[in-house]
């Protein structure tokens, strides 16, 4: 017969052994048992990982991150609360560069409630202590290219097979088209739309819609512009500075020149034209030649 130590000591252990159970099976639901995870990365609360993805030592996930099967995070990786990312991408990869040297201590930024669909590769950058930096709320569809020292910010969204080369910068709310090419060192404006199989070889200043190979301004991006809010008067203004820019026959620098002489100084002319002011060695997109629609008429 037990003493009444056993008896006691029986009764713990099997609390024990319940609760230890029920934190492993919490633990196996949210991290695949076949996920190879670094004991140097720091996973927060509510991590999930699936089956065979790689997790390196020097990865940060905040609370909420979703990973997806075989993904692979490696070199300085920090994704921000509720990012997600899609099964078989890999994020903080060597950079595609001949000049990155191994061992360089660089890595890639998420922020917050962004979605990374799946076989996507998301590059770290060449410089000691750079980061390759996407915003909060992005969306970078399934097997695009995110490459070193790129910079995205808020919104942005890539449509699948898009290659944003090294040291490009996106601006909020921008949309670049699916199968679109850029060359290094371009900028792409806030709330610019970027067609399909287009290619960039030039900078495409805010709010304004390119298209073809190589991509040449079209119109003000009219319907982006709706949705996101912005009031008709803006939009107006910016249609106008668009006819100076692309269809008065002048020169980028004389154009921008006219607008400020003849314009009333609206904060997205402003940021238009700040924009072209400070234009990379490519200079911007040029117009379109020949016939091309006018943006639809706005009533409200």
């Amino acid at each position: 017969m037990c003493c009444s130590a056993c008896v006691r000591w029986s009764a713990r252990w099997r609390r024990s052994a319940a609760v230890s159970s029920a934190r492993a099976s919490a633990v196996s639901d949210a991290i695949h048992p076949s996920a190879i995870i670094d004991p140097r990365a720091r996973l927060d609360a509510g991590v999930r990982v699936g089956a065979f993805s790689v997790i390196g030592p020097e990865v940060t996930l905040e609370s909420g991150v979703e990973i997806g099967h075989h993904a692979v995070l490696e070199g300085r990786v920090a994704l921000g609360p509720r990012v997600k990312v899609g099964h078989g991408s890999v994020v903080g990869g060597a950079p595609q560069d001949l000049k990155y040297k191994d061992g360089t201590l660089s890595g890639v930024r998420v922020g917050a409630d962004t979605v990374i669909r799946e076989y996507v590769t998301v590059h770290r950058s060449t410089r000691v202590g750079g980061w390759t930096e996407i915003g909060r709320e992005c969306l970078v569809m399934g097997l695009s290219h995110v490459a070193h020292d790129c910079r995205l910010g808020d919104g942005v969204i890539v449509i699948n097979y898009a290659g944003i080369t090294g040291h490009c910068e996106v601006g909020d709310r921008a949309t670049i088209g699916g199968l679109t090419g850029m060359v290094p060192f371009t900028r792409i404006g806030a709330y610019a739309y970027v067609g399909g199989m287009a290619k960039l070889t030039a900078d495409v200043p805010p709010f304004v819609l390119v298209d073809g190979q190589p991509a040449t301004a079209r119109a003000i991006n009219v319907i982006g512009l709706r949705r996101a809010g912005m009031n008709p008067a803006d939009r107006r203004a910016l249609q106008d500075a668009f006819r100076i820019l692309y269809r008065s026959g002048l020169a980028p620098a004389r154009a921008v020149e006219r607008i400020r002489e003849e314009m009333p100084a609206t904060e997205p002319v402003r940021l238009m034209l700040d924009f072209i002011a400070g234009a990379t060695r490519h200079g911007i997109v040029k117009g379109a030649l020949g016939s091309i629609e006018e943006p639809e008429e706005i009533t409200g």
